[in-house]
């Protein structure tokens, strides 16, 4: 009897898993944290056999070439894929012996990646699971427009030719297990639901639902944005990446964080919203480690800076150094634990904004306030509308456009809070008057404010 166990990485919007038999069992696209893996591996009492990659990531490092040097397991990768490792490289069609009756089948699945390959897990000759990667999705597929510019559209169409070749070759109750889509940029979009099978997908699925032509027009002018780190998660994992090392960090005083905060490095609280708006170290940036931690932090700070944690306790600095481990920021420079008081030092005054709710802003607006709604959600949000009069600059780019932000006090808003404190941290970091909207988007209608929709404008 087969069983397979789902790893999530919620933080990422990834998932991996841990499939088998009695004794033994293959981990498919497993994260860079792979004491995860090794603990799922022994309470199921398993040896991992083999690690089966689906594509070079673009969204996360992987800890595949680590697990299988630490284990002994055979690493599978996608023959198409140019790494710089040994491997054991898979091309379609190739079968490799999981336990007893239990195999695993490559099936190539061009689209996410020209190298995409699927693995289709099969008991006694009789397939059981799909581990889909970035190829068929939970209600999508994953996007084709991450590895070259001029390969967007063929891959596309190779994105469509893939999702009908397993909804084809594959039985209606075969379980559809991807890798993406559970919040994951990699995903062209967000579906609801966190599993499927191959009949499930047959009528809801728009690449199984819509001829080429349409799907390939509506997958390309849906994509969102591409978080700026993506750009170092490829050529990471395909040289190789490290071991991971979540030692603690060097801890940091009072002195040496504004030492690093004076030498322009990013000095981040981990604290929650609401307790960082009421006091915090002058200069530092609310990154909430209950919130998107990974992908924010990533996306916004220029590759390579050295970062400080501030945290409540350790286990949230060991938790956020996890996180970010498995975005490539390996080693945080430095950790301070405490209090914003202890962070800054003796006598040292203390940083705050207000927080407010979408009445409160009309409100604020009725009385005939200076000030200027910043609209802080991406692009494809915003497309759907907007708080009439109100700017807007996406979230991951506000450090780099301040100088674009119109005077007054700059009431910032998402779609539910936590985006807007990171750009209101941003905004107080650079010596603004801020106002964080904690609310959500849909409150804005409610409160009376002048809403735009794309019909209107």
């Amino acid at each position: 009897m087969f069983f397979v166990d789902v790893l999530e990485t919620e933080g990422l919007g990834n998932r991996s898993y841990l499939a088998g038999g009695d004794r033994a069992a293959v981990v498919v696209d497993p994260p860079r944290d792979i004491d995860r893996v090794i603990a799922a591996a022994a309470r199921r009492g398993v040896r991992i056999m083999a690690v089966a990659e689906t594509h070079v990531h673009n969204d996360y490092v992987t800890g595949g070439l680590e697990l299988a040097r630490t284990t002994g397991a055979r690493y599978l990768v996608p023959v198409g894929a140019a790494v710089a490792y040994a491997r054991v490289p898979v091309a379609d069609g190739d079968v490799e012996q999981i336990d007893g009756g239990l195999t695993l089948r490559a099936v190539a699945t061009p689209g996410h990646t020209p190298h995409h390959t699927s693995y289709v897990l099969e008991e006694d000759g009789r397939a059981v699971a799909a581990f889909t990667g970035g190829s068929l999705l939970v209600g999508s597929v994953g996007r084709p427009d991450l590895v070259e510019p001029r390969l967007t559209g063929q891959l596309a169409r190779a994105q469509h030719a893939s999702a009908h070749r397993l909804a084809s070759e594959l039985a209606d109750d075969v379980a559809v297990m991807p890798t993406h889509g559970f919040g994951s940029f990699c995903s062209a979009s967000q579906a609801d639901g966190d599993h499927s099978t191959i009949g499930l997908e047959k009528v809801t699925n728009p690449a199984l639902l819509q001829n080429v032509e349409t799907f390939v027009q509506e997958l390309l002018t849906g994509l969102d944005d591409v978080p700026a780190y993506y750009t170092h998660m490829g050529p990471a994992n395909a040289a190789g990446p490290a071991p991971v090392d979540l030692t603690a960090p060097e801890r940091a005083d009072a002195g040496e964080t504004a030492r690093r905060l004076a030498a322009g490095e990013w000095v981040v609280d981990l604290r929650n919203r609401v307790a960082f708006s009421q006091g915090h170290v002058a200069g530092s940036l609310n990154f909430e480690v209950e919130g998107r931690l990974a992908t924010y932090l990533a996306w916004m700070m220029p590759w390579g800076k050295p970062v400080t944690l501030l945290a409540e306790s350790a286990e949230d600095i060991a938790r956020a150094q996890r996180e970010l481990a498995r975005v490539g920021i390996d080693r945080p420079a430095a950790a301070a634990v405490g209090s914003p008081a202890d962070w800054a030092g003796e006598g040292a005054p203390l940083a705050s904004f207000p927080r407010a709710t979408f009445a409160d802003l009309a409100a604020a607006q009725a009385r005939g306030e200076d000030l200027v709604v910043l609209d802080v959600r991406r692009d494809g949000e915003r497309a759907a509308g907007w708080i009439d009069g109100s700017a807007h600059i996406p979230v991951h780019q506000i450090h780099q456009r301040l100088c674009e932000v119109p005077a007054g006090t700059v009431w910032v808003h998402c779609a539910g809070g936590m985006r807007a404190a990171i750009a209101a941290s941003v905004l107080d970091a650079a010596g603004r008057e801020v106002v964080a909207v904690d609310d959500g988007y849909a409150a804005a209608s409610d409160a009376g404010l002048a809403l735009v929709t794309p019909a209107e404008h």
